[in-house]
C-alpha cells in the first residue's frame, strides 16, 4: 500500500527551491546564448544531464518498467522523451533569440491550462467541469494579451512573433507529453527520468549537427552557462521533483507553477535589465488566476490536509 503524501516544513522548501531555480532558467539560457547557437545550447543541456543522471540510474541497478513493456508502451516513452526534452528545448534556445527570458517564463504557466482539455478528451476521469472551463478561457485571455500584444519588449524585431510563437510550441510539447507519460506501465521514476534525457540527445544532437555545423568554440563563461543548464535546473531540479512527488505528492508539486514565471520576471529585470511593461503583470495575473481557478478543487483539498511537523 502506497504512503499517503504528508507535506512537511522541508516540503515547502523543496518547493520553493524548485520554483527559484526553473524560475531563473530562462534568465541563464539568454546568457548562455551569448556565446553558443541555439540548438547546441539544447545539445550541451540535455547531454550533461543525461551523463549525470545516467550515472545516478545506473548506480540504482539501470531499473526501468517493473514487467515486461509491450510495443504502445515504447513508443509512447520515446514520444515522451522527444517532446519532453528534445523539441521543447530547441523551441525554447531558438525562440529566446527573440523574445526575453521574463516572457518565456510567464509563457511556461500556461502548460497547466494546455493540459486541461487534452485530458478531458485523452484521461478517463479528467472532465472539463465548468470551473476547469472558465479558468482555461480566462488564462487563454492572458496567453492571447501576451503573444499578440505588447507584452515585453524583444530583442529581434523582425522574428519577434516567430520567436513568441516558438516558446508557445514549446509549451505544448511539455503539456502533451504530460499527458502521454500518464499512458506508460508501471515505471522507476528515476529510469523515466534518465532515459527521456538519452532520448532527447538521440534527436537533438544530430538536428544541431544537421543545421549549425560543428559545436562553436566556447569561451569559460559560456561553457559555465551551458553546464549550469544541464546539472542545475535539468538534472538536479528533476531528481528534487521526484522526492517532492513521492513525498508531498503531485498536487502540492503543481504549486512551482504559480512561482516559476513569477521569478523569471524577477530575474529578467534584475539580471538582464529587462523591461516590465504593464501588459505583461495583466497576463500574468490572468493565466496564474486561470490556472488557480481549474485547480479549485485540488489546491483546496492540499491546503485543508493535516501537515506532519519534521
Amino acid at each position: 500500500m502506497s504512503q499517503q503524501p504528508q507535506i512537511t516544513p522541508s516540503s515547502w522548501i523543496m518547493i520553493a527551491l524548485l520554483g527559484v531555480t526553473w524560475g531563473g532558467t530562462f534568465m541563464v539560457m539568454a546568457l548562455a546564448l551569448r556565446g553558443i547557437t541555439p540548438f547546441w545550447l539544447a545539445s550541451g543541456r540535455i547531454g550533461f544531464a543525461a551523463i549525470l543522471l545516467t550515472i545516478i540510474w545506473g548506480l540504482r541497478g539501470f531499473k526501468l518498467f517493473h514487467d515486461t513493456p509491450d510495443r504502445k508502451a515504447i513508443q509512447a516513452l520515446i514520444f515522451v522523451g522527444l517532446f519532453s526534452t528534445a523539441v521543447p528545448f530547441m523551441l525554447l534556445s531558438w525562440g529566446q533569440q527573440y523574445v526575453t527570458s521574463g516572457f518565456t517564463g510567464v509563457s511556461m504557466a500556461a502548460i497547466a491550462l494546455m493540459v486541461l482539455p487534452l485530458a478531458h478528451f485523452c484521461v478517463p476521469g479528467e472532465r472539463m467541469t465548468w470551473r476547469r472551463g472558465l479558468g482555461m478561457c480566462i488564462g487563454f485571455v492572458g496567453v492571447y494579451m501576451l503573444i499578440g500584444g505588447t507584452a515585453l519588449d524583444s530583442s529581434g524585431e523582425n522574428r519577434e512573433w516567430a520567436g513568441r510563437i516558438a516558446v508557445l510550441l514549446a509549451t505544448l510539447c511539455y503539456a502533451v507529453s504530460s499527458i502521454v507519460v500518464r499512458r506508460l506501465p508501471a515505471i522507476d521514476s528515476m529510469g523515466l527520468a534518465a532515459t527521456l534525457l538519452l532520448i532527447g540527445c538521440v534527436m537533438v544532437f544530430p538536428a544541431a549537427l544537421i543545421t549549425e555545423g560543428l559545436p562553436p568554440s566556447l569561451d569559460a563563461e559560456t561553457l559555465f552557462w551551458v553546464a549550469l543548464l544541464g546539472l542545475v535546473p535539468t538534472a538536479a531540479a528533476n531528481l528534487l521533483r521526484v522526492v517532492v512527488i513521492r513525498t508531498a505528492g503531485p498536487v502540492f508539486m503543481s504549486l512551482v507553477n504559480y512561482q516559476v514565471p513569477i521569478w523569471s520576471v524577477v530575474f529578467g529585470a534584475w539580471i538582464l535589465s529587462e523591461d516590465l511593461p504593464a501588459t505583461l503583470f495583466t497576463s500574468l495575473a490572468l493565466i496564474l488566476a486561470g490556472v488557480a481557478l481549474s485547480q479549485y478543487g485540488a489546491l483546496k483539498r492540499l491546503f485543508s490536509r493535516p501537515r506532519r511537523s519534521l
